[in-house]
């Protein structure tokens, strides 16, 4: 199988460890899921969004280093054997399905190999299919926004109202400024100065980052696709530049039309080989 199939190592702890130690591994290696594994075997899965919906959910004072992965782990993780030919056709359609970021790649014996990921199937998409669909074939339509004049915690009850990882962000006008990720509030949050913090609401810290608005976390660089523009070309932009998602604009009027994310490109892969047999049968008896 080709060695870029999947991600090797993965980031792995044990189910004892805790929320903190997590937070650690995401922010340090710039990853948004641990596999949580016992005896070489994935017993579990978690992401940044998992721990952030339990937070809301939790109402002990417990600080994050109190409380263990056993806790908050996905148990039901999905996995492929690790030598299949269409590895990427059976990732993308498990992730579509099942709604999930990653794939979870195990051999003969169970034990944990690598994860592929919404990006190598991103980055396969690129490569393989250009010119196969429009970006207008697969955006999303239904876009979760906020201003660039909103504060920081306004913009993450958004993100937590909407069950989302991100939001486009625009100005008083509508003009698009902008995507805002809870990886970007991660990555800048005050948690990571503090030793072992107590801090449970690590994304927004109380203190002076309260009253930032949103516009002092986003970048200058706008990236932006239309909607007739090749979903491959957007695959392409959104690998790039590291990204999981650009909005989608009607540049002739300035008009947000959606934003295709790496989850719209999954759902792309996973049905482009049955349409090209679909095609092929249709020419065949035409």
């Amino acid at each position: 199988m080709n060695k870029e199939s999947f991600s090797s190592p993965v980031f792995t702890l044990k189910e004892s460890d805790s929320i903190h130690d997590s937070l650690v591994i995401m922010k340090t290696n710039f990853v948004k899921r641990v596999v949580i594994i016992k005896d070489k075997k994935p017993i579990g899965i978690i992401t940044e969004r998992d721990i952030n919906a339990f937070l809301e959910q939790d109402k002990t004072s417990r600080t994050l280093d109190e409380i263990t992965l056993k806790e908050i782990m996905k148990k039901n993780i999905i996995s492929i054997t690790v030598g299949q030919q269409d590895h990427f056709s059976q990732c993308a359609i498990r992730m579509d399905v099942f709604k999930i970021g990653s794939i979870l790649v195990v051999d003969d014996r169970g034990e944990l190999v690598g994860i592929t990921t919404e990006t190598d199937i991103n980055r396969q998409f690129a490569e393989l299919f250009p010119g196969k669909y429009k970006v207008r074939d697969y955006m999303t339509t239904k876009v979760a926004t906020c201003r660039d004049s909103d504060t920081l915690r306004f913009a993450l009850s958004i993100i937590n109202n909407n069950k989302t990882s991100r939001l486009v962000v625009t100005d008083d006008s509508g003009n698009v400024k902008g995507v805002i990720t809870t990886n970007d509030f991660l990555k800048n949050s005050e948690y990571f100065k503090i030793t072992i913090s107590k801090i449970r609401d690590y994304l927004m810290p109380k203190g002076i980052s309260e009253e930032k608005k949103v516009r002092d976390l986003i970048k200058d660089e706008i990236l932006i696709v239309e909607p007739d523009d090749d979903l491959a070309s957007a695959a392409y932009i959104l690998e790039k530049n590291n990204v999981g998602g650009v909005p989608v604009i009607i540049e002739k009027n300035n008009q947000l039309a959606g934003i295709v994310t790496k989850s719209d490109i999954v759902r792309a892969f996973s049905q482009v080989v049955s349409h090209s047999k679909l095609l092929e049968e249709y020419r065949r008896f035409r």
